[in-house]
């Protein structure tokens, strides 16, 4: 089973001037098989990218909130903790 889900951001703490652009980044500690991986800010159901790694560019006010990494294997899902993001 999938486990270990984390989440960093660079900048560290992902707090991001405004139009500046940040990287989200997705890794599993254990799990096998293909992994598929989906990115979702909190209140939306379409995935913002399917790789280990979102690039947001230009970043806007609107952009602020709760980011989080998605991992399937085709079995089992595991997601990682929220991410606050917050545009400066």
């Amino acid at each position: 089973p999938l486990s270990g889900v984390s989440l960093w951001a660079q900048p560290p703490g992902a707090q991001v001037a405004l139009g500046d652009r940040l990287v989200l980044s997705c890794a599993v500690a254990a799990g096998t098989g293909p992994l598929s991986f989906s990115w979702h800010r909190e209140g939306s159901a379409l995935p913002l990218g399917t790789s280990p790694r979102l690039v947001l560019r230009h970043l806007g006010h609107n952009d602020s909130g709760h980011y989080q990494c998605r991992v399937s294997d085709g079995d089992s899902v595991a997601e990682s903790d929220p991410l606050n993001v917050t545009v400066l």
